[in-house]
């Protein structure tokens, strides 16, 4: 099996290399070699690899920087996975590709499930709710999945900013009032490959997914968490874990409006696929080790 990965460099797509390679030969690809603002030259470029499956793991993710260049967003975000669906299509070629909860309101406090309307209040959100919807109209076998509050050990993320602060300053405010799952890449590129296999066998199984750690907490409490670990494992800390103030999301505004609620359901994953989803504590518990011992 040749697999066609796009995006490498990103947190997932690192992630993806290492689980994707004991399923076949994998072609992994930056944005120098695939240039998601180059629609003709995309579609050049999966043609000459004839791959038997593509995984996207590119994306503009720079929620507030959206904003301001919209367009850009939607050719990255949209028009080019549109592409590549087309592509999968006329190659017969399983596309997977993932998405977000920003493509809903945030509303509520029940989890989002696949079948929920979507409504995004960002041009992030919009521009990856049009990925999906050109996916599926497409026609292509495909797999997407929506995730959120994505971390990894390898490159920046809240966890370690928060480490940093709380060494680096006297008072820390974070926003309690967002709820979601962090959720490791090593989580999503690990079921991907899973996923991958049982649709490639099952093209029944083609669909949208939800993809998120289990349990919830709020950003404050991910960052008690983090500091709490941190402290145990005998960081020194000038913030303690309970000093940490929570503040609303309206304390620290942004260009780009965020969901309050980013609770997704993954029934439907779970049981399609067979899966248990661990705790959101494994996995940030798990990359705190990692990202401590090299200190």
């Amino acid at each position: 099996m040749k697999i066609l990965l796009l995006g490498k460099n990103g947190q997932v797509g690192w992630e993806l290399q290492r689980s994707l390679m004991p399923l076949g030969e994998v072609i992994a690809l930056g944005s120098a070699e695939a240039n998601f603002t180059d629609l003709d030259g995309l579609a050049e470029t999966v043609r000459a690899v004839a791959p038997d499956v593509i995984v996207n793991a590119a994306a503009h993710t720079a929620v507030d920087r959206a904003e301001s260049e919209p367009e850009l967003a939607r050719t990255i975000n949209a028009l080019a996975p549109a592409v590549l669906a087309e592509q999968a299509k006329l190659l017969n070629t399983l596309f997977i590709h993932y998405s977000t909860d920003y493509v809903f309101d945030g509303s509520g406090d029940t989890p989002w499930l696949e079948s929920d309307a979507t409504d995004p209040l960002s041009v992030y959100g919009a521009s990856k709710r049009e990925g999906e919807q050109l996916i599926q109209q497409s026609g292509c076998q495909h797999l997407i999945f929506r995730t959120s509050w994505v971390y990894g050990a390898r490159g920046g993320n809240f966890a370690k900013t928060m480490l940093r602060l709380a060494q680096e300053r006297d008072r820390m405010k974070v926003i309690d009032d967002q709820i979601g799952a962090p959720t490791g890449a090593e989580l999503l590129s690990d079921v991907t490959a899973h996923a991958l296999r049982a649709a490639r066998l099952n093209p029944e199984l083609s669909g949208l997914y939800h993809l998120v750690a289990a349990g919830e907490t709020s950003w404050h409490g991910y960052a008690r968490f983090v500091l709490d670990f941190a402290q145990r494992a005998g960081v020194a800390l000038k913030v303690s874990p309970e000093a940490i103030e929570p503040v609303p999301t309206s304390a620290f505004p942004t260009q780009a409006c965020r969901p309050h609620n980013s609770r997704l359901n993954t029934e439907k994953l779970q049981n399609t696929f067979d899966l248990h989803l661990p705790s959101w504590q494994a996995g940030v518990e798990r990359m705190l080790t990692e990202i401590l011992e090299k200190k």
